[in-house]
């Protein structure tokens, strides 16, 4: 059997915990997280409201810092948001004023990247969202599905080694989420990042991820169960193995389906 080399580690959480402070008094949300996500891996976070999860993600972006421990990505201790980093959010992160060109070309822009080039890297998310044709549409006339789709092709566009996603799917339908968890797993296997997903959704984890981490459900929020999904790629929401893993977490969560 040939010995592969093990992936290298992306982004790691030693010991973090979290606290805020109102009036004086401490609400503890994250205690003694301890995490690693390596290379072109997709990790879930999975719990319930009001378990500390989208606090987590904010950390790892570089949005919060962590009151004791340290988040390391890229082996560089995050002290801010970083470019290496895309972020897709549950609301609706688009330009309003732009078009999808426009607000997909932000990154590239940014860099100070030549026209041409631009053009080239901006298309090429368009098309792999599946929004060729919307170019010069503005926001307002598209759905939720296709803005979020803007959203994850500006992410995108700036090639970062890590894509970071708090519930991105959460407004969305039922028959539009299910579309968009497809188009996600489907450009994961072509971009093969090294995503970091939030959502409280046991169905979504388990199409999406190759581990599923759980926070329990009370604050404040700590890991309570990890679960590596070996199943294969595009998944079935009625396979048998799918169900089963499906009342596994279940039955061993506080998460309702």
């Amino acid at each position: 059997m040939e010995n592969r080399p093990e992936l290298k580690v992306k982004i790691e959480c030693q010991n973090v915990s979290k606290s805020f402070y109102e009036q004086g008094k401490e609400l503890p949300v994250l205690e003694k997280m301890d995490l690693t996500i390596r290379e072109n891996e997709f990790v879930v976070i999975l719990g319930p409201g009001q378990s500390g999860k989208t606090t987590l993600f904010r950390m790892i972006a570089g949005l919060e810092k962590p009151t004791t421990g340290k988040i390391f990505v890229e082996n560089k201790e995050v002290t801010g948001p970083g470019r290496h980093v895309g972020i897709v959010f549950q609301r609706y992160m688009v330009f309003p004023w732009k078009t999808v060109f426009g607000n997909v070309e932000m990154g590239p822009k940014l860099k100070g990247l030549k026209k041409q080039e631009r053009k080239e890297i901006t298309n090429h998310y368009i098309d792999l969202v599946g929004l060729r044709g919307f170019e010069k549409a503005f926001p307002h006339q598209l759905s939720g599905g296709m803005k979020q789709r803007v959203g994850i092709a500006r992410a995108l566009a700036n090639d970062p080694e890590i894509l970071l996603m708090d519930e991105p799917f959460g407004q969305l339908d039922a028959q539009t989420r299910m579309q968009m968890e497809q188009e996600t797993s489907r450009i994961w296997e072509i971009e093969k990042k090294t995503v970091c997903f939030v959502t409280n959704n046991i169905d979504e984890a388990i199409y999406l991820g190759d581990r599923i981490i759980v926070l329990e459900g009370k604050l404040p929020g700590r890991m309570h169960k990890i679960y590596k999904v070996d199943l294969p790629r595009p998944r079935e929401f009625t396979d048998l193995a799918f169900l089963k893993l499906r009342q596994q977490i279940t039955n061993e969560t506080e998460l309702v389906l």
